[in-house]
């Protein structure tokens, strides 16, 4: 299949782009700049095409099955002022996704965001997909804002759309900054570890699982032909407390995990489980 691919060296795309070569799979990937690189080792690349989201041109994005979305404006802190966000996140989107429709692409798979529920997360035990979206920051609201957007433009075109909204990933090239490599980075310093209580509750899933599954709706013979919406789950939720101890096993650690050293982030949501209206992709996690 012919695949056009935004976010291409991301930490999500990098895994999307290793399984779609893999499986020989034609993709023309997006990137800001020619010496971007990929966040893990790829044994072949793809067809590198160097714009900016709202640079792409109809006959460029032309020839091609899907169009597959994982490109993101500051996705992890500190996030960028809001007219920021909502012009590379969703102005700068449509942009692109206009030029993909006139040149004649019809379905659309996008990344969403668990952020774009916000303080909704903790109203629900699990989060359906129509849960008033109250999101907490300005990279959430403007994920929350491209999803509504980009919905009535697919209704309004005709297109197949899936927007699959992920919940929480770690794996092999993951952000630095994040909980998972952070818990590594100090195990393998035998360094003391300060965290909060670890009382939030997540749904974390291996970032391989999570491209393969945007590989597989990217791909599938047979596909919605009205825009729809899905949380993305490995079906096992548990504390952050719990998938630290974990790891820090795993990680053999020779310090300590000093639960409460730190405060909570300012407007935390405790809770982020999604509801059973889901593509489930999974955990590597025993508990």
């Amino acid at each position: 299949m012919n695949i056009f691919l935004t976010g291409g060296t991301g930490f999500i795309g990098s895994h999307f782009l290793k399984h779609a070569i893999v499986e020989g799979h034609s993709v023309r990937a997006l990137r800001r700049r020619a010496t971007s690189k990929t966040r893990i080792p790829i044994d072949q690349q793809p067809e590198w095409l160097d714009h900016q989201l709202d640079e792409v041109a109809v006959e460029e994005i032309q020839g091609f099955d899907v169009l597959v979305h994982l490109a993101a404006h500051t996705a992890n802190m500190p996030y960028d002022n809001l007219a920021n966000c909502l012009r590379w996140n969703l102005l700068a989107v449509l942009n692109l996704f206009e030029q993909a429709r006139l040149a004649g692409i019809k379905r659309f798979i996008v990344a969403g965001s668990c952020f774009e529920y916000g303080r909704s997360g903790e109203r629900y035990t699990a989060i359906p997909t129509d849960a008033f979206l109250d999101p907490t920051n300005s990279y959430a609201a403007s994920k929350a804002s491209a999803s509504i957007a980009l919905k009535q433009w697919a209704d309004q075109h005709n297109l197949s759309l899936e927007i699959l909204r992920i919940f929480h990933v770690y794996g092999e090239g993951e952000p630095s900054t994040r909980l998972w490599p952070s818990l590594r980075r100090a195990a393998l310093a035998g360094e003391d570890f300060p965290m909060t209580k670890g009382e939030q509750i997540r749904d974390f899933m291996h970032v391989s699982n999570v491209a393969k599954a945007f590989l597989q709706r990217a791909t599938a013979q047979k596909y919605l032909q009205c825009p729809k919406i899905f949380n993305m789950s490995s079906g096992n939720p548990i504390s952050i407390k719990d998938f630290a101890e974990y790891w820090w096993a795993e990680f053999c650690a020779s310090g300590k995990l000093l639960f409460g050293a730190c405060d909570y982030r300012t407007n935390e949501v405790m809770r982020y489980v999604p509801s059973a209206d889901m593509i489930y992709v999974g955990s590597k996690l025993p508990i």
